[in-house]
């Protein structure tokens, strides 16, 4: 609720009089969903948007979350694939003090929140920390102590340290929401702090990232030039401090007035991300790199409804290709607001992805804490789509109506996300490719619709043909046609005389052993708990080579009719026909040289069970045990 009350005063900020809205760019009138969408895609798979980054799917969390450090919520992020955690908390941050786990004024901390407990949260889920210094009555000196005791004393090697949060909000432009004693609020002063704060940092610890806030192009104050300055916010930040950081911060809160409008929003991303790079080549040389840590619905009718949670997964893949460092979401829990309807759903006006269980104005309440919202389930759907490593390719579609998103995953499938943005029309799609031909006969896909408790997994359509329910979001996972990458290790498996041995033991499991003809550097176990129509599939993934591996990727093929059930567990798992891949989730995939994980997931079947028995990762063939 704190958060909430100070996010309300960005939807208009007056400046001098004028009322200036947030969003990037004028939107487009709502779009038309009463007639039947038909819609082409076409998906250029071997042309890259780049790679995925390791800290791509962020999420706010702040110390006001009562629920922070809750085993439930950890879990939940950690089936979300969130790989970064912001934190103390927005605004807050300009008002925290690490060491005593404070707020000045009458800001509210709730019980373990403190430094320690959330780096035991981000542990858990495997997340990068992305940590807010003080800039606000903060000093240089104190953020140097926190570096120093989080990476010297403790060990725990947090790299990315933004120094700030919207400083722009100070009051210097004339609205104030960001707290800062500091009597010059000017872009200078900010400016020159960050140097400090970056030298006083690097002291102590070289390897960390340092980063400066930017406003967002288009985004209230951008262009505006205070008395006394001789530039605006951005052109002065990065003039003076450009070579003492290592990305820039940009918050994204799109106003729209309606939810058509919100989904057309993400268009406008293109050119805002072009306009930060080229400010940035303007003042250095240096590699900055680009992080948007704030974003959700904010400043429109959609917060926890089915539009924010198709918002949600298009928003985070338009940064990401182009080239943003990461998204984070505001935020893990926050607050019900002026409960409404929206497009026939209930609207809690709440920015968290999970429930707090909070009561709105009204009297109407959430539901239980730790109830997913459909915007958790909308970050959940990334999941299917992308893992850190994969390549992001290019696709269009024919129609503004149905929102487009491919990857290409590392063993060689490939992925493409579907948004249908119509609330009451089902779309029909039909898809072409270039660069890539994949595999005949049924897709598995992987859908979250609206009302929807979970991400739904079938197989349905075909490669080229798909009819997209209205409001959802619809993950295709392709093989290639000449093979899965399991494919080709069985036949390599194959003239090595793999042998295998399904036999149950007394404990109900089964294992499968084959001999590859060269030297595997990856070794895979296979075990099944079998209860006679159905299993639990234990994989394990071990690095036998001779240096780090940084990201897995196992495929194998039944030769039964096994169908994955659910979405497994340590790690992503999905199924084509009979090929099951399974892609390392964000806290997993870096094995060193030895080192090993193990994920499981649930699959029903009738008649035989025999294990698989040829494994590849990352699409070597690997040694089985």
């Amino acid at each position: 609720m704190h958060r909430r009350s100070r996010l309300n005063r960005r939807v208009a900020l007056g400046v001098g009089g004028l009322m200036v809205a947030s969003g990037l760019a004028a939107i487009p009138l709502a779009l038309n969903a009463s007639a039947a969408t038909t819609a082409t895609v076409t998906v250029a798979a071997g042309s890259s948007l780049g790679t995925v980054p390791a800290t791509a799917f962020g999420l706010n969390t702040a110390v006001f979350d009562q629920y922070l450090t809750d085993s439930s919520a950890t879990t939940l992020m950690k089936a979300a694939g969130v790989t970064q955690l912001r934190y103390p908390g927005g605004s807050y941050s300009d008002m925290y003090h690490w060491k005593t786990n404070t707020v000045d004024g009458s800001g509210y901390v709730a019980p373990n929140t403190d430094f320690d407990h959330f780096m035991a949260t981000a542990k858990s889920v495997g997340a990068d920390p992305m940590v807010i210094a003080n800039y606000g009555d903060g000093t240089a000196a104190e953020a140097a102590a926190w570096v120093s005791y989080a990476n010297v004393t403790k060990g725990y090697g947090v790299k990315h340290w933004e120094i700030g949060n919207e400083v722009y909000g100070n009051g210097h432009y004339g609205s104030a929401w960001e707290n800062d004693t500091h009597a010059d609020k000017s872009p200078t002063a900010y400016a020159n702090a960050v140097v400090a704060y970056a030298k006083a940092m690097k002291a102590v610890d070289p390897t960390v990232k340092i980063g400066a806030v930017l406003t967002t192009p288009g985004n209230w104050p951008d262009g505006i030039v205070a008395s006394g300055d001789s530039a605006d916010w951005n052109n002065t930040v990065l003039s003076i401090a450009g070579g003492s950081i290592d990305f820039v911060s940009l918050h994204w809160y799109p106003t729209a007035s309606s939810t058509a409008a919100l989904l057309r929003t993400p268009t406008a991303i293109a050119g805002a991300t072009s306009t930060v790079k080229a400010l940035i080549a303007k003042y250095t040389s240096r590699s900055v790199a680009v992080s948007v840590t704030e974003t959700d619905g904010l400043n429109s009718p959609a917060r926890t409804s089915q539009a924010a949670a198709l918002f949600a997964p298009d928003t985070y893949m338009t940064w990401l290709e182009q080239g943003i460092n990461a998204v984070d979401w505001w935020d893990l829990h926050n607050g019900a607001g002026a409960v409404t309807t929206v497009d026939g759903q209930t609207d809690y006006k709440d920015e968290g992805v999970l429930s707090n269980g909070s009561c709105g104005s009204g009297g109407v309440c959430e539901p239980a804490h730790e109830t997913p919202f459909p915007t958790y389930f909308g970050l959940k759907s990334l999941t299917a789509l992308a893992s850190p490593g994969d390549t992001m390719v290019k696709a269009s579609s024919t129609s503004t109506l149905v929102g487009v998103h491919a990857v290409k995953a590392a063993d060689g499938g490939l992925n493409v996300m579907l948004i249908n943005k119509s609330p009451d029309t089902a779309a029909t799609v039909g898809l072409a490719y270039t660069g890539y031909t994949p595999a005949s006969g049924g897709v598995t896909t992987v859908t979250y619709l609206k009302n929807g408790t979970a991400l739904t997994t079938a197989v349905q359509g075909t490669a080229t043909l798909q009819t997209l329910p209205a409001y959802s979001i619809t993950t295709l996972k392709l093989a290639p046609s000449s093979g899965t990458a399991a494919s080709a290790s069985a036949s390599a498996s194959a003239s090595a005389s793999a042998s295998a041995s399904a036999a149950p033991t007394a404990t109900g499991k089964a294992s499968a052993t084959a001999t590859a003809t060269t030297a595997a550097t990856c070794k895979v176990a296979y075990t099944t708990n079998d209860w006679g129509s159905g299993f639990t599939a234990s994989v394990t993934v071990t690095n036998t080579g001779t240096s780090a591996l940084n990201g897995w990727r196992v495929s194998y093929t039944y030769t039964g009719n096994q169908t994955l059930s659910g979405t497994g567990w340590n790690g992503t798992w999905s199924q084509s026909g009979r090929t099951v891949t399974i892609a390392n989730a964000g806290w997993n995939g870096s094995l060193a040289v030895g080192g090993s994980a193990t994920a499981g997931a649930n699959f029903g079947y009738s008649g035989s069970n025999a294990a698989p028995t040829a494994f590849a990762v990352n699409g070597t063939a690997c040694s089985t045990v």
